[in-house]
């Protein structure tokens, strides 16, 4: 797991106490790290998973429970040409007044 970004800055909710929290990181994984996974990026960039095989999904997988043990969760998965673009997000605890 290659995690070039640290979370990005805190900024919590403002007034209403009872809304929740998060923290957001953007991880990015070079396309050679998904040697084992399948996708097709054209010329102009679009990229699109193609023809996976079964056993493949299991790097993705390793990825996505990595970072759940540590609280986050995947907002959204973005396949380029260079790699592969993953948001998060956490939930953080709100101080009691």
């Amino acid at each position: 797991m290659n995690s070039l970004n640290k979370p990005g800055k805190i900024r919590p909710n403002q007034g209403v106490s009872t809304m929740d929290n998060f923290e957001y990181r953007i991880t990015m994984h070079a396309a050679d790290t998904f040697t084992r996974v399948t996708y097709f990026c054209s010329e102009q960039g679009d990229c699109s998973v193609h023809e996976i095989p079964k056993e493949e999904p299991d790097f993705l997988v390793d990825i996505l429970n990595d970072y759940g043990l540590e609280g986050w969760e995947l907002v959204q998965l973005v396949f380029g040409k260079d790699g592969v673009m993953a948001c998060w997000k956490r939930r953080i605890p709100v101080s009691a007044p």
